[in-house]
C-alpha cells in the first residue's frame, strides 16, 4: 500500500469514533493489516448468513444495509457513507452476518479480516473499551427502531425517518430543507418495512399539508417544523 494511500485511509478511519483516538503508530499498524476492495453499484459486500470474517471502512461511495424475509420482503436498515464502519459485530464474534450490505454507488472499502483484527485488539485493549461503547449505541438504535415499529403509526415513523435523512443530507434553501440524497418512495418503504402504497398515501397527506414536496426522487421538507413535531422531536435542525 502506498504512503499516499495509507494516509488517505488513516484520515478516513480517524473520522470514526471507534478508531479516531489511536496513536499514530497504532493507526499505521492497523492500516497495514488491511487491503482495499472496490465494488460496483448493486454488488454485494456481504450477505446475511455469511461468515462474519471482516470489518469494512467506507473510503468512498455508499453502502446500504438491509435484511429480507423468507418470502422476499426487503427492509432497508441503514445507509452508510464515507467514514462509516460496518461489520463490527460479526467481526468480534465470528458468527453469521445479521444483515446484508450492498454498494449503492461505486464504492471503495478498506477491509480488515478478523484473523488480523483480533490480535490487534489484544495488543491495544483501550480500543476494546471504545468498541463496546459503539456496540451499545448500535443496540440502543435497534431498540428504538423496534419501539417505533410497535408503538408508532406509519406517518410518525415516516416523519422520524425524514428528520434523520434531513440531519444527514439536509441542505437549507428558499423552499425548505432539501434532502440531497435521492430517496425513492420504494426505498422509504423498505426502510420502514411497509408497502410502497402506504408510503405513497403518507406522502400525499404530507403534500396536502404542505409539509413536503417530492420531485424526481428528491424530497424537500417545506415545513420542517411540522415534520419535526410529527416525529416528536423538539430540537431544530
Amino acid at each position: 500500500m502506498s504512503k499516499t494511500g495509507a494516509a488517505d485511509i488513516a484520515a478516513v478511519l480517524r473520522r470514526n469514533r471507534l478508531l479516531g483516538e489511536l496513536e499514530p503508530a497504532e493507526m499505521a499498524e492497523l492500516v497495514s493489516l488491511g487491503r482495499l476492495e472496490r465494488y460496483s453499484p448493486d454488488a454485494p459486500v456481504f450477505v446475511k448468513g455469511d461468515p462474519g470474517s471482516s470489518l469494512f471502512a467506507i473510503l468512498s461511495g455508499q453502502i446500504g444495509i438491509h435484511t429480507s424475509s423468507q418470502d422476499g420482503k426487503v427492509m432497508q436498515l441503514n445507509i452508510l457513507n464515507p467514514g462509516d464502519i460496518l461489520g463490527e459485530i460479526a467481526l468480534l464474534d465470528g458468527k453469521e452476518r445479521t444483515a446484508s450490505a450492498t454498494a449503492l454507488r461505486p464504492s471503495e472499502l478498506y477491509r480488515l479480516d478478523r484473523s488480523d483484527f483480533i490480535p490487534f485488539l489484544e495488543r491495544h485493549p483501550a480500543l476494546c473499551i471504545r468498541m463496546m461503547g459503539v456496540l451499545c449505541e448500535r443496540m440502543r438504535w435497534i431498540s428504538d427502531t423496534i419501539e417505533d415499529t410497535v408503538f408508532l403509526d406509519v406517518p410518525h415513523r415516516l416523519a422520524k425517518r425524514l428528520m434523520l435523512l434531513a440531519e444527514t443530507y439536509g441542505q437549507p434553501g428558499p423552499e425548505g430543507i432539501r434532502i440531497t440524497q435521492p430517496v425513492s418512495q420504494e426505498g422509504l418503504a423498505n426502510m420502514l418495512g411497509v408497502s410502497r402504497e402506504i408510503i405513497n398515501k403518507s406522502f400525499a397527506s404530507l403534500k396536502k399539508m404542505k409539509a413536503l414536496s417530492y420531485t424526481k426522487g428528491f424530497i424537500v421538507l417545506t415545513n420542517p417544523s411540522l415534520i419535526r413535531d410529527m416525529a416528536g422531536e423538539n430540537n431544530p435542525l
